[in-house]
């Protein structure tokens, strides 16, 4: 591990983050990756479309791999380690690491008491399914790395430059609000755009997402740019009678939207009252507005 080309890559799991792993690591191997899934048409599967080789056993994977991703759901993880850390070869002490967002190096516990190294290192990106595509999407990604040790997030951070990406350090007992954070960017930005999208249809817009794209880029880049800094629209502007409009129709024509639409209004008047850019008077009647009957 010195060098940080690996002997050979394990990767246990068949998924899309398994199999983009996997495609990753095989330029800086000796001996192309190794993948274990649970279901033996899953893995082989899996290997084709990542081009690695399937281990039959669990056992193959421990015994000839110097460092194993596992990649399975955050539910999984803890029975995953717990297995092989019980089969794990007397004075074979691979690096290990999960891919989970959620958890830290605590989890890996069972494995680096049999003197294993282990870190957490959770790639801050979607994945499609498009292993090709997403090993060119790992350069310049930030993946979140948690050691067991220092010396554990040294390695991992190598790791994480061998792959293209760039390590950030996040510590134990921040890693779940780190990954909230994560979720609530990500996943909820889709539930708003679907939301955004079935309103449109309910407003006759045959093609919601080819309007709304324009408008969400530049919205999405300019509060990456900008933050909250980069906010507009009627809540900024103190506008009551507008989002009073907003709420009546949506409440008369899109009624499955306003519960989302009023609690994303009343967080931004939360911020912007933080920040003070609207008058006092303008947010207490956008406040009575917005207002949970």
């Amino acid at each position: 591990m010195n060098d940080f080309r690996f002997h050979r890559p394990g990767i246990v799991g068949t998924g899309r983050v398994a199999q983009a792993l996997a495609r990753a690591f095989a330029p800086h191997a000796a001996a192309p990756p190794l993948l274990w899934g649970r279901t033996p048409e899953n893995a082989l599967s899996a290997a084709t479309q990542a081009g690695a080789e399937v281990a039959s056993t669990v056992d193959r994977l421990t015994t000839e791999c110097d460092v194993i991703a596992i990649a399975v759901s955050d539910d999984a993880l803890a029975a995953v380690i717990a297995g092989m850390a019980a089969r794990l070869a007397t004075g074979h002490a691979p690096f290990f690491f999960h891919v989970s967002g959620r958890s830290g190096a605590a989890i890996l516990e069972p494995l680096r008491a049999t003197g294993a190294t282990t870190a957490a290192i959770h790639p801050a990106m979607t994945f499609t399914g498009d292993p090709l595509a997403e090993t060119q999407r790992m350069a310049g990604a930030r993946f979140a790395v948690t050691g067991a040790t220092p010396e554990a997030t040294r390695q991992a951070g190598h790791i994480v430059t061998l792959l293209g990406g760039i390590p950030v350090e996040i510590a134990e007992e921040r890693r779940s609000l780190y990954h909230a954070a994560l979720c609530h960017a990500s996943n909820h930005l889709v539930t708003l755009i679907a939301g955004a999208a079935n309103t449109l249809r309910d407003a006759g817009v045959d093609d919601p997402s080819a309007l709304l794209a324009p408008l969400v880029r530049a919205a999405l880049e300019n509060s990456l740019d900008h933050g909250f800094a980069g906010l507009s629209g009627p809540l900024l502007r103190g506008d009551a009678q507008t989002v009073s409009g907003h709420l009546a129709t949506i409440e008369a024509n899109s009624p499955d939207l306003l519960p989302a639409y009023r609690a994303m209004a009343r967080a931004t008047l939360e911020e912007l009252r933080r920040r003070e850019t609207t008058p006092s008077a303008r947010l207490t009647a956008l406040d009575s507005l917005l207002a949970v009957p």
